[in-house]
């Protein structure tokens, strides 16, 4: 019993070592010489400030106030979209985006619950962009990476057919030409994993810091 005791203890103590400490702090350190943007986030600086990250998706909203104050939901600020900018996709984080705590809705396709949340989104994405699109916008035409949230809930990016459709509310807010929007979501478009894995997708976070640059934030 003893032997066997100290022989546990041992092993314990030896892969505590190896797997809890030594493992981590060499692939931390490779990641750091080889990898330091992805092992670090990404993080997007704009004249030395923090403003997101490329692999994590963020509102891009004004804040909603009430008899002068800001509005709260559960202990979160409520905030509408910026029509002057780009939005991402739908979360199903709370908050929305909420990179501490990545999720998404687990719900059935049947469920009810699924049926009125991409309902919501939908009416919520004809009504921010509806206005600006020609021809009005239907239901029928609403993206469906705009109607249903990733499975991250954090999704940095978008299809090039919803930037497309959101170009329009863009060109007429910030008084640009469409060629000129459009050319920014060609540029930010990142096209399929080594040429075949998924589908072009438009960096949000990076379209947005371009069109302020491009209108001087306004």
């Amino acid at each position: 019993m003893k032997k066997d005791i100290i022989t546990s203890a041992i092993g314990i103590l030896v892969l505590t070592l190896f797997c809890g400490i030594l493992y981590p702090l060499v692939i931390t350190g490779i990641s750091q010489v080889a990898f330091p943007g992805n092992a670090n986030g990404q993080r997007v600086y704009v004249g030395g400030k923090l403003v997101g990250s490329k692999i994590i998706g963020q509102n891009f909203g004004t804040q909603v106030f009430k008899n002068g104050k800001p509005e709260m939901a559960n202990g979160v600020p409520v905030t509408n979209p910026n029509p002057r900018y780009f939005q991402g996709r739908p979360s199903a984080t709370v908050p929305p985006n909420n990179a501490a705590a990545t999720t998404f809705s687990n719900l059935g396709p049947n469920s009810t619950a699924t049926e009125q949340e991409i309902a919501a989104n939908i009416k919520a994405y004809i009504s921010l962009n509806g206005p600006y699109y020609p021809g009005g916008l239907t239901a029928a035409k609403v993206p469906v990476d705009a109607a249903n949230s990733s499975a991250s809930g954090i999704d940095p990016d978008i299809s090039v057919a919803n930037a497309d459709i959101q170009a329009h509310r863009i060109a007429s807010l910030r008084h640009l030409q469409m060629p000129e929007v459009t050319s920014l979501i060609s540029k930010y478009t990142a096209e399929r994993g080594l040429g075949f894995s998924g589908e072009p997708s438009v960096n949000v976070l990076e379209l947005n810091l371009a069109l302020d640059r491009l209108t001087g934030g306004h």
